[in-house]
């Protein structure tokens, strides 16, 4: 079990039909309840870090932190660097020890994704680090034009050929999700989703992840999507109970007991997201 490859993991939730909660996290805490989530569900699950919290932590404590809980856990547990937007973020999360990293030149004409993406590709394989890319726009959910115009998804013969051209381990494509909070409820392009999941054998993966209806994302995964990134509502989940625990009062002040006051639901928030995406019930 504990830790494992990125990619194996999605493999194997495509084969076996569920999909893989990757949350993003920000300090010590936040790591240790995914760990911990993982193992009272007995389901894999993929802690990530987004590199644009650099200035909080560095992402090489992140990288070490995630892979030694990874290693003592009876789960698989894989460890990912999210939204690397160059080709020098993504690469210095591989010196940082990340075994996947994401590099998203989604905003760049086409042959300038692929051109960025194959950059990181190469260098990852010297390595043996996995690389998801991203194609199509997953844009912001405050902006209606990135959740409801078409032309911004992802097109099914253009996965084909970055495919082909790139070598990346997963995509993540869009198909009517966005980041951040939404500006109105998305719905999902299912027949795309349908048809790029059986033009191409890889992974596929969601971007956007939080606030999408259950029934949306239960039949993304019955679709074959394979990785969930949940960051969005993890950090709701965090801010809101970590609040309602300062307005009830601790027996003594005590910040350390706030934070302990509030880790069983905040395991109970992540284990939730695994049931969500485990639709049809798979256990190690």
């Amino acid at each position: 079990m504990a830790l494992v490859r990125v990619n194996d993991l999605l493999k194997h939730a495509t084969e076996n039909k569920y999909g893989v909660a990757a949350i993003n996290v920000f300090n010590y805490e936040s790591i240790l309840w995914v760990a911990k989530a993982a193992e009272k569900e007995r389901v894999p699950i993929i802690i990530q870090l987004y590199p644009g919290f650099d200035f909080h932590i560095s992402p090489e404590y992140i990288s070490h932190i995630a892979k030694d809980l990874a290693k003592k856990s009876y789960v698989p547990i894989a460890v990912h660097l999210d939204h690397s937007r160059t080709a020098e973020v993504a690469i210095s999360g591989i010196r940082d020890g990340f075994p996947s990293v994401m590099v998203d030149g989604s905003a760049l004409p086409f042959e300038e994704n692929v051109a960025l993406t194959l950059e990181v590709v190469k260098t990852a394989r010297v390595f043996g680090v996995d690389v998801e890319a991203e194609l199509g726009h997953v844009g912001s959910g405050a902006k209606l034009d990135d959740i409801v115009n078409s032309e911004h998804y992802t097109k099914v013969e253009d996965v084909v050929k970055f495919v082909e051209l790139t070598g990346c381990d997963s995509l993540a494509i869009a198909v009517g999700n966005a980041h951040g909070a939404y500006i109105q409820t998305p719905s999902l392009d299912f027949d795309r989703i349908a048809a790029i999941r059986e033009a191409v054998s890889i992974p596929l993966v969601m971007h956007g992840g939080s606030d999408i209806p259950d029934e949306q994302i239960q039949r993304a995964v019955n679709l074959g999507m394979s990785k969930f990134n949940i960051a969005t509502e993890y950090d709701r989940a965090y801010y809101n109970l970590s609040k309602e625990i300062y307005a009830e009062g601790l027996p003594r002040t005590s910040g350390f007991g706030a934070i302990r006051a509030i880790e069983e639901k905040m395991i109970d928030f992540i284990c939730g997201k695994i049931k969500l995406l485990n639709p049809n019930g798979f256990s190690i």
